[in-house]
């Protein structure tokens, strides 16, 4: 059988993830890195993670697939890749994407890899249970390169886990390129001539905040009747498969007692890309009002911002990072007071969402997806010729 350098005639790396079909952020976050490094001349191909009891189709680059409880399937893969002359290996880390108690299962896979690692963490808890501390303490110092999303993961690895930040490298969450399409035109595409438009996208589940939007709106409504307030996606699979649509119901029965059924329409699926960015071209002012005050990254807001939204957003690590220099406004957690204030106050100015927005849009030039790309594979091709030369001498 020929390796993957002969079959491909280019650096080869395993990118072990979450992947679609799978309708989760990591997974459209591999999928699209995997399309952006095509034209590097990096050969990406995937080792799928599995939920429990799922067997999904996948496309041909997906080249293994891993049942996450089943501790010997990491083991499996890992000496699969091994023989299979794959370069080097790229874990996209998230917690709760692996098996075992804080995902431990990961370690396996790891243990048993003897090819160079590169890890993504999309998660770096500041006061993490000491499993999960030595978790990402151990996938850090297997690693022989380790990146972040955002500035203020490279001092958190340092401060709480002992990573020395000059072995860790900021790449920014990738993004589509998308052209600037004039607000109206895009409300009228979507038939929503005549609204202001707020909007919230990704998988519904506690902790995004949407009951502090809801509790804020009566008062924005009432200042600016024509607003309606999007909330695009479905039910976190996870939370449907332990409660169903218990969560879903209890937003619904608010909408109700506060009186907003005109104001609030829930788009209840997950939408294709060009869909939701058709969703957010249309949008006046994006709301991220999630309340984890640690979370380091969000593809949510950075489409957002792509998309050259005005933006209002709890103060959480990534959206510091990324909204500061008037790029957005940031709320206290938990205040739909706060939220309703900005929220008015935006509404009311034209001029102010759009530099706002221009802001954001500019800063989002650098994390459009063939940059990213580009980073990620000089990345892998320093791993890879480090890690070759360090073993020839």
């Amino acid at each position: 059988m020929l390796s993957a350098r002969e079959a491909y005639g280019r650096l080869a790396v395993a990118i072990l993830s979450t992947y679609p079909p799978r309708e989760c952020g990591i997974a459209t976050f591999s999928r699209d890195l995997v399309t952006s490094l095509q034209p590097t001349g990096i050969q990406p191909l995937v080792v799928a993670m599995n939920e429990e009891g799922v067997d999904r189709q996948y496309g041909p680059e997906v080249i293994y697939a891993i049942q996450e409880d089943r501790i010997e399937d990491y083991r499996r893969a890992a000496h699969a890749l091994n023989r299979s002359g794959v370069d080097v290996v790229n874990v996209q880390h998230e917690f709760g994407i692996f098996g075992g108690e804080w995902g431990e299962y990961v370690l396996e896979f790891v243990q048993h890899l003897a090819l160079p690692l590169v890890v993504t963490l999309h998660t770096v808890l500041s006061d993490p249970p000491a499993q999960a501390r030595r978790i990402l303490r151990t996938l850090c110092q297997r690693a022989d390169g380790i990146v972040v999303l955002s500035p203020s993961a490279v001092d958190l690895l340092e401060e709480r886990y002992g990573i020395p930040s000059g072995r860790v490298r900021v790449i920014w969450h990738g993004v589509p390129t998308v052209d600037f399409v004039p607000r109206e035109q895009a409300k009228a595409k979507l038939e929503l001539q005549g609204r202001l438009v707020l909007t919230t996208f990704g998988l519904v589940s506690p902790g995004k905040g949407i009951e502090d939007v809801l509790d804020a709106l009566p008062s924005v409504v009432l200042a600016f009747p024509n607003t309606l307030y999007l909330i695009l996606g479905e039910t976190h699979p996870a939370l449907r498969r332990r409660e169903g649509e218990r969560y879903r119901g209890i937003l619904l029965e608010r909408v109700e007692r506060l009186g907003l059924d005109s104001f609030v329409r829930f788009v209840n699926r997950y939408l294709p890309d060009e869909e939701l960015l058709r969703y957010l071209q249309a949008t006046d002012v994006y709301i991220t009002p999630y309340h984890n005050p640690d979370q380091i990254v969000s593809g949510t807001l950075s489409w957002a911002m792509a998309c050259g939204c005005a933006i209002v957003s709890t103060p959480y690590r990534y959206a510091q990072d990324v909204l500061n220099e008037g790029r957005g406004v940031l709320v206290p957690f938990r205040s739909p007071r706060a939220i309703a204030s900005a929220l008015c106050d935006l509404l009311g100015d034209a001029e102010k969402r759009r530099r706002i927005g221009e802001r954001a849009w500019q800063f989002a030039q650098q994390m459009r997806w063939p940059v990213v790309a580009q980073q990620y594979a000089a990345l892998f091709r320093e791993v890879a010729r480090r890690v070759h030369v360090e073993a020839a001498v």
